[in-house]
C-alpha cells in the first residue's frame, strides 16, 4: 500500500515541480524584455517579475520538488531492486540534470534581480524549452523502461527540438518585423507632424 501513496504523491510532486519549471523561465523571458521598456515602466515590471519569480522558485517549485525526491526515495525503499535496472540508471541521471536546471534558475534569478544577466529573451526562450525535453524522456523511460524504442524516441526528440528552434525563430521575426512597423509608423507620425 505505501509504494501507491509514495507513487500517487511522487506524480502530484513531478506534476507542480514542472509547471513551475515550464513558467519560470517564460517570467524570465518578460523579465529580459522589461529592460527594453521605457521608465517607469522598466523598474515596475522588473519589481513585479521578480516577485513573482521568486515566490513561485520559494512557494512552488523548491517544495514540489522536494516532494518530487522524497516521494523518489520512498518509491525505491519499496523496490529497491529497481536501482539495478538500466532505464532507472538513464531517468536518474536526467533528475540529475533537472535539479541542477532547477538550481540554475536560482542563480538567474539572482542575476536578473542585480541587472548582471547576460542573457536576453532570445536565450530565455531556448531556456524554457530544456525542461519539456526531459520531462518527454523521463515519461517515456517511466512507462516502457527498458523496451523504450530508444531510435524512434531520439528522432522523435530531435524532431522535437527542430519544432522548437523553428517555432522561436519565427517568433523572433514576428516581433522583429512589429518592432520595425512601429518604428516606421512612428517615423511617419513624426515626419507628419513636423510638416
Amino acid at each position: 500500500m505505501a509504494y501507491y501513496w509514495f507513487k500517487a504523491f511522487h506524480i502530484v510532486g513531478i506534476v507542480c515541480w514542472f509547471a513551475g519549471m515550464f513558467y519560470l523561465p517564460r517570467l524570465f523571458v518578460y523579465h529580459a524584455e522589461a529592460s527594453e521598456q521605457p521608465e517607469p515602466a522598466r523598474s515596475i515590471l522588473k519589481s513585479q517579475y521578480q516577485i513573482m519569480e521568486k515566490r513561485l522558485y520559494s512557494i512552488i517549485m523548491t517544495p514540489a520538488m522536494l516532494l518530487t525526491v522524497a516521494m523518489a526515495i520512498g518509491l525505491v525503499t519499496t523496490e529497491p531492486d529497481v536501482l539495478k535496472e538500466p532505464w532507472m540508471h538513464v531517468k536518474l541521471a536526467c533528475v540529475a540534470l533537472l535539479l541542477g536546471y532547477h538550481h540554475y534558475c536560482k542563480r538567474l534569478m539572482k542575476q536578473l534581480a542585480a541587472d548582471e544577466c547576460k542573457l536576453n529573451a532570445q536565450h530565455f526562450r531556448w531556456f524554457n524549452e530544456v525542461p519539456t525535453v526531459f520531462f518527454v524522456v523521463v515519461v517515456l523511460l517511466a512507462v516502457f523502461k527498458n523496451n523504450l524504442p530508444t531510435d524512434l524516441t531520439v528522432w522523435g526528440i530531435v524532431a522535437m527540438v527542430i519544432v522548437f528552434a523553428i517555432a522561436i525563430q519565427l517568433y523572433a521575426r514576428k516581433r522583429r518585423l512589429a518592432r520595425e512597423r512601429e518604428a516606421a509608423e512612428s517615423d511617419g507620425l513624426v515626419g507628419n507632424a513636423s510638416s
